[in-house]
């Protein structure tokens, strides 16, 4: 199970309201969040690469200028993002067999860490290749096709880790250091990440 097509769905659509800013518009050296995640799914070779946006979504589209992935809008962004979730599995191609779905405020999460789910997902066949850190499901996450209408059916109250709960003792586990699963909630988390990034 070599061929087949497995897609990056970057979510990028909301308000952001613990760092107080758009998160995806904060920038690690030269290049914003939203461009570092979309890169790293690019350099994974995830095709295609889908951007779900919502707030401020013609800025955050301004950051992905040159790059090829497609902006899917979310109108329904705040409301939390089980509706990017969904926006983003729903507009995925017929042909495409598994979509990594990843957070644009990740940046420790690197091309790596994908493809490894992405040869867990061809080599074992699971319906899904979750990250873990001592125990806990954190983003990147695989999803297979036969989840996708378990993802596109989501409902206000429902989540992504609902979906990962129901078959969580199907799934193949791929296990990381929490740090290179943490995602920026607080300027203190950018300041951090920042440090280690731009000392690498």
């Amino acid at each position: 199970m070599t061929g087949e097509r497995v897609a990056g769905v970057v979510l990028a659509a909301g308000l952001s309201t613990r760092m107080g800013r758009n998160k995806m518009l904060l920038r690690i050296g030269s290049r914003s969040l939203v461009r570092r995640a979309v890169e790293t799914a690019l350099s994974a070779r995830l095709d295609p690469v889908l951007v779900v946006v919502g707030h401020e979504r013609e800025r955050v589209e301004a950051e992905l200028h040159g790059l090829s992935c497609t902006a899917v809008h979310n109108p329904e962004y705040a409301a939390g993002m089980n509706t990017s979730l969904r926006a983003g599995v729903r507009a995925l191609a017929e042909d495409v067999q598994g979509a990594v779905v990843l957070l644009g405020d990740m940046p420790l999460v690197d091309a790596t860490m994908v493809r490894t789910l992405v040869d867990s997902f061809r080599r074992e066949q699971p319906p899904l290749v979750i990250s873990t850190y001592d125990g806990v499901v954190a983003p990147p996450i695989l999803y297979g096709r036969a989840l996708f209408e378990e993802l596109r059916a989501l409902d206000a109250e429902a989540c992504g880790k609902s979906v990962v709960r129901r078959h969580r003792a199907e799934a193949a586990e791929l296990r990381w250091p929490k740090e290179a699963l943490s995602d920026l909630d607080a300027p203190e988390d950018l300041e951090r990440v920042r440090a280690r990034l731009e000392a690498a």
